[in-house]
C-alpha cells in the first residue's frame, strides 16, 4: 500500500519550521547548499547517501563543484510523503551539526 501523499499546506507548514533552506517545488522538496569546495561537497553527498541508504529513500543529487542540490519526492506515491520530510529532517541534522 503506497504511503499517503501530504497536502501542500502540510508540507509548507513543516518547511516553515526549518532554517536550512528547503523549498517545495510542486511535488518535490529541493535544497541547495554550498559547501565551499569540491571535497566538502563530495563529503556532504557521501553523508546524505548514507542517510538515504539507511532510510531506503534516495534523493536525486546534483553535484557541481561546491554546490549540491538535493531533490526529494516519493515517486511510488506520486508526491511528497512523510518519508520525504523525515529524510529532509535528517539532512538538516547534518547541516546543523556542521558535519559533512
Amino acid at each position: 500500500m503506497p504511503e499517503p501523499v501530504l497536502s501542500p499546506e502540510v508540507v509548507d507548514g513543516a518547511l516553515s519550521e526549518r532554517s536550512t533552506g528547503w523549498r517545495r517545488e510542486a511535488d518535490t522538496l529541493v535544497l541547495e547548499v554550498d559547501r565551499g569546495d569540491f571535497a566538502a561537497a563530495l563529503a556532504f553527498v557521501d553523508a546524505v547517501g548514507a542517510l538515504a541508504e539507511a532510510a531506503n529513500h534516495h534523493p536525486d543529487i546534483d553535484l557541481r563543484w561546491s554546490r549540491v542540490t538535493l531533490r526529494l519526492s516519493t515517486h511510488s506515491a506520486g508526491g511528497l510523503t512523510a518519508r520525504d520530510l523525515d529524510l529532509a529532517r535528517e539532512v538538516d541534522g547534518l547541516l546543523e551539526q556542521g558535519g559533512a
